[in-house]
């Protein structure tokens, strides 16, 4: 099972729907709100390059957005 992380912010939508998806599909993963979390953000940032929501890290694959059918290949479903 690859790693899932999501930097999010409380008041995100799609970061929302996202966490829906991982819920549906059971899928365990790691939330960082970098609404917040500035250290976080900083990661995110040098990651994705974005100051978007969500960044969600597939087991080092970065996505921006919500994608469901991007989510489901990368997480092999």
């Amino acid at each position: 099972m690859k790693k899932v992380t999501i930097y999010s912010t409380p008041t995100c939508h799609y970061c929302n729907m996202a966490k829906d998806f991982f819920k549906a599909n059971k899928i365990i993963y790691t939330e960082l709100n970098v609404a917040t979390d500035l250290e976080k953000r900083k990661e995110m940032i040098e990651k994705s390059g974005q100051m978007g929501v969500p960044v969600i890290d597939i087991g080092g694959e970065i996505m921006v957005g919500f994608d469901q059918s991007a989510l489901s290949k990368a997480l092999g479903m």
